[in-house]
């Protein structure tokens, strides 16, 4: 029990180093099954082990990126994870590699030490082929870089291949897949070697499958360019390329000399005041241009207000007579009511009077009766009598 107790708690970090070529294709596998025996070595001893998440983080050290060069990868935290890329200049990286256990949530810290070596190989002539139904989790395993490299080998014609680049389609621009059965996101995969192309990779050039490409349709590459083990490594030759790096490559003209350039030895004697300059067609075109546009609208606005009026004559001429009464009559009440509100002793107004003709303004005559006022209701006369009929 001690010696397991102490096994356990003085554990010794050890760096894990690895090297790699300039211009050859780097993949490191971070697998769960190693950093789960870092977290619990003394159940794996008594045959427990858990299956448990992992997740994983990559850095450069003292950085909180990775270098230019290399991509990590993971897809779930059951899955492993991957560092992956092409180096291009000579040196050391060394990448931070932080493991959480997602079930304890114990961390665990290693450290991995890149050497990049000198190019080990020439590869003049590559070519890069797009495959549509592969993930880039699922191409980076040892296993399915050489089934991939099988086939390529038997369209190249030669076994002196190698892998360059591997490249998610997502890195180029392409759109994320929905997640759905059946779709993918797509792998770009570089190769290179020191053969030159097969016939069969040489009509990839040709202007026929150019030209079936810009149709919109799938070139198809006849003769034993069609070899794919398996259906998942075929590859789009529409999207496939040749790279000649035998050729010299041309370099760019010289920018030429012009009047912003000084000559060799030159010296430059700023001029003692600034050119000539017009400013009246600016002029015209910011303040007198805008200007007579806004007197031409506040003339057509003062033409339609004031000139296209038809006045009351014609608007009365127009409308008929007992609408204007109606109208009339409106502004007579109200007048009337304003001035009974201004004095309080006047008459009632005829038209609060019973029996008003308000077109003749004719009232009826009086109720002849001796009572100075007529009950509405019989029963108010006397209050004990029963109108109600009785048998």
């Amino acid at each position: 029990m001690y010696a397991v107790c102490v096994t356990s708690v003085l554990v010794v970090e050890a760096d894990i180093k690895a090297h790699t070529p300039v211009g050859q294709l780097f993949v490191f596998e971070l697998q769960r099954e190693t950093f789960q025996n870092e977290f619990e070595p003394f159940l794996k001893h008594y045959g427990r082990v858990y299956n448990d998440p992992m997740l994983f983080k990559c850095n450069m050290q003292s950085f909180p990126d990775l270098p230019g060069w290399l991509r990590f990868t993971q897809r779930h935290h059951y899955d492993n994870g991957f560092l992956y890329g092409t180096p291009l200049a000579q040196g050391k990286s060394m990448i931070e590699i932080t493991v959480t256990n997602k079930r304890s949530y114990d961390t665990f810290r290693d450290r991995l030490i890149i050497t990049i070596d000198p190019p080990a190989k020439r590869m003049p002539y590559q070519a890069e082929f797009f495959i549509p139904l592969r993930e880039i989790e699922k191409v980076l395993p040892s296993t399915v870089q050489e089934e991939i490299r099988q086939d390529m080998m038997r369209m190249w014609k030669t076994d002196r291949l190698d892998f360059v680049n591997i490249t998610s389609a997502l890195d180029r621009g392409g759109r994320v897949p929905l997640p759905l059965a059946g779709h993918y996101e797509g792998v770009y995969v570089k190769v290179g070697s020191d053969q030159y192309f097969s016939e069969c990779l040489l009509r990839l050039q040709t202007a026929e499958h150019r030209r079936q490409c810009e149709a919109g349709g799938r070139a198809k590459i006849p003769g034993d360019c069609k070899v794919c083990s398996y259906p998942g490594n075929c590859v789009t030759w529409c999207k496939s390329t040749l790279i000649d790096l035998s050729r010299p490559v041309i370099p760019p003209p010289a920018p030429t000399m012009g009047p912003g350039i000084l000559d060799a030895g030159g010296v430059y004697e700023p001029p003692e005041s600034p050119p000539p300059r017009d400013f009246l067609p600016d002029y015209i075109v910011t303040v007198i241009v805008p200007l007579a546009l806004a007197i031409i609208l506040c003339l057509l606005l003062a033409y339609i207000m004031c000139c296209r009026r038809e006045g009351v004559e014609r608007r009365d001429g127009k409308t008929p007579d007992i609408q204007l009464y109606h109208h009339h009559t409106i502004h007579g009440n109200t007048s009337e009511l304003r001035s009974m509100a201004g004095c309080r002793g006047v008459p009632p107004p005829l038209s609060t009077l019973s029996m008003f003709n308000a077109r003749t303004g004719e009232t009826a005559p009086p109720f002849q009766t001796d009572s100075p006022s007529i009950p509405l209701i019989l029963a108010q006369q006397e209050i004990n009598t029963d109108t109600l009929p009785r048998k």
